[in-house]
């Protein structure tokens, strides 16, 4: 029984001691990648560069990356304003087109049907009205006739040359012309409403005919095909999009905490991942309004033309935050040993290597974020 006790005891103290030396080779591994600020030497010692050179310290800005999209500066979605079947698209993404080029052909067999209905309400008001044309110049000679007998007879009467029977009879029947006259000029007025109530329908008829035809309201370009032939346009219902301006522009969110810093009328440098050249943006409007759930800002920078740049891009619009120091150093000073970085340090006692943490490039120099403060005579990889 002492004999196992003692066996268990030996085993829990090696057991121990093997955990605490894992724990320091663990501790000493990964403290040998991390880099502290300040100078962090490696213990050997480096052979003279051939080549050398000085760290340098320069005030660099510190910016802001507002993320936004590329967008069209104007845009026209175009929208049937019928209702009916898609019969053909005669464009596609990416295609160019010119003013009142045709788009979209809808099915018009309907609008047709209409349009003849009423161009043959129209001819029937036309005849009714040439028909009461008629009947007005009948009523307008009747008039003239009884109104012609009925003052002779009254000079025949006043002259004792006819009798009141007679005059009372010229006089109904002058009465019952002009009540004629009366009723067919007021046909001829009900004709007149009647043909330009169809006239109405005719050019109402001949509208929609049109809106059949969709056709480009600006010179531009088709930037998405929201439908195929056969589809069901409604009125509403964007069939393109058309980018009917070259301009675009990118659409950042900014913070709050920075939207002071921004003013209209700006020029921003903005990121494009497929474009190597730095691209310079113009802020031409800031939404006065804070998104409720981002706590952000929507600012609208105008982006210079060039090729490559197309509208749903993904964007940074850099703003200036603040200026800081930074140390840097040719590319060429730095070598890598598996995911430690070194460059190689000239000292009172000769050139030792150091540990350094590195940051962005700028200008073809590297960003020292530690290891070095400035003053260094460093050695360039490659020189020896």
């Amino acid at each position: 029984m002492k004999k196992q006790t003692l066996i268990k005891t030996i085993l829990f103290i090696v057991l121990i001691a093997g955990g605490l030396l894992a724990a320091a080779f663990t501790f000493n591994f990964f403290a040998g990648e991390s880099v502290p600020p300040g100078r962090v030497e490696a213990k050997d010692t480096a052979a003279p560069p051939a080549e050398t050179t000085q760290a340098e310290v320069r005030q660099v800005k510190e910016w802001y990356e507002a993320v936004g999209t590329v967008r069209p500066r104007t845009e026209a979605s175009i929208e049937a304003q019928v209702m009916a079947q898609v019969m053909d698209v005669k464009v596609n993404p990416g295609d160019p087109v010119q003013k009142d080029q045709l788009l979209v052909v809808l099915d018009s067999r309907q609008f047709d049907s209409r349009l003849d209905q009423a161009r043959e309400g129209l001819k029937s008001a036309e005849a009714a009205k040439k028909q009461a044309g008629q009947s007005v110049a009948a009523a307008r000679a009747a008039f003239s006739q009884a109104q012609a007998d009925y003052r002779r007879i009254t000079t025949y009467y006043e002259s004792q040359a006819a009798t009141e029977q007679q005059l009372e009879a010229a006089r109904s029947a002058y009465l019952q012309a002009e009540a004629g006259l009366k009723r067919a000029r007021e046909g001829m007025a009900g004709s007149d409403a009647q043909i330009e109530q169809a006239m109405e329908v005719v050019r109402e008829a001949e509208i929609a005919l049109g809106y059949a035809t969709l056709k480009a309201p600006e010179a531009g370009e088709v930037l998405k095909k929201l439908v195929e032939p056969g589809d069901l346009a409604l009125p509403g219902k964007p069939l393109l999009i058309l980018q009917t301006s070259g301009n675009l522009r990118l659409e950042a969110h900014v913070r709050e905490g920075l939207i002071d810093r921004v003013r209209v009328g700006d020029k921003l440098p903005m990121e494009i991942r497929t474009q190597d050249t730095p691209i310079e943006a113009t802020v031409e409007e800031i939404i006065p309004y804070a998104d409720p759930q981002t706590r952000t800002f929507l600012v609208k920078a105008a982006v210079p033309a060039r090729p490559g740049l197309y509208p749903g891009m993904f964007g940074k619009l850099l703003i200036p935050v603040r200026e800081h120091p930074v140390v840097l150093v040719p590319e060429r000073a730095i070598r890598s040993v598996g995911q430690l970085e070194l460059v190689t340090v000239k000292e009172p006692d000769g050139w030792r290597s150091r540990f350094i943490k590195t940051g962005k490039t700028i200008d073809d120099k590297v960003v020292v974020m530690s290891g070095l403060s400035g003053d260094e005579t460093i050695g360039l990889e490659g020189s020896r």
